[in-house]
């Protein structure tokens, strides 16, 4: 009965504690919601730059419906808290989960926190400022006297954070990779092995990420992609590595 009772009492503590970090989340959301909706016209002008450089004086960005660009500005905030408050995002989380790690997964948090963040900022920032502007050039080169683009925010936007999210997702892949080799599922021995097939691979996904069918665009997509499984196969022999040693 006592320990039934201490059973109830550690999953009480444990949901207060689940509450306790999803308010602070939700408050830093909120307020992080509220100050990026002050400055939607900066952020606006930030993720709309790649498009309105390469867009003729007679174009511009539209919206087609009454409420439309109100909801858009109030997702482009969103979004933009989200990419603000993710640091503290991921402390809560941290701080709730890491009491019921062991010692040694303790010690891949802060690797894994660090360097997935900075290969999904890495991709962000490659897609934004190398693959979009050549990209959006290619497809405004179409505009004609008879063709005039008039782009739908909404619409832009979508391809916007759905790009980005590509990009920022296949540079994840050495941290990808890092998991499967602790689990023993990949090594670096066969991924040195299919080396010829991933290239292959690497440059179908760069046909499918890049918006632009020029053959430029695709090479930027794919080089990075082809350094970063280079670096996988260095990080499966670490993983590999360590896995012995336990």
């Amino acid at each position: 009965m006592e320990n039934n009772e201490d059973n109830k009492m550690s999953l009480t503590e444990h949901l207060i504690e689940l509450r306790k970090r999803l308010l602070r989340i939700i408050i830093a959301l909120g307020v992080g919601f509220g100050v990026c909706f002050l400055f939607k016209d900066w952020i606006f002008d930030v993720i709309t730059r790649p498009l309105t450089d390469v867009l003729p004086a007679e174009s511009h960005l539209i919206y087609i419906s009454v409420t439309e660009a109100f909801f858009v500005y109030m997702k482009l905030s969103f979004f933009a808290a989200l990419m603000v408050t993710s640091p503290f995002v991921l402390y809560q989380i941290w701080k709730f989960i890491s009491p019921g790690l062991l010692p040694r997964e303790k010690k891949y948090v802060a690797p894994f926190v660090i360097s997935s963040s900075l290969l999904f900022i890495g991709g962000i920032l490659f897609g934004y400022f190398v693959v979009l502007p050549p990209a959006f050039k290619f497809f405004i080169s179409f505009n004609s006297q008879y063709l005039q683009a008039m782009i739908s925010f909404r619409e832009y936007l979508s391809l916007f954070v759905t790009f980005l999210l590509g990009f920022g997702i296949s540079f994840e892949l050495p941290v990808f990779i890092f998991f499967l080799a602790k689990l023993g599922v990949v090594n670096a021995k066969m991924l040195s092995k299919q080396r010829k097939f991933a290239i292959l691979f690497i440059f179908i996904l760069a046909a499918i990420l890049t918006p632009s069918p020029d053959a430029l665009s695709q090479i930027l997509m794919a080089i990075p992609l082809m350094f970063l499984y280079e670096i996988s196969i260095f990080v499966a022999k670490v993983a590999r590595k360590e896995k012995k040693t336990i």
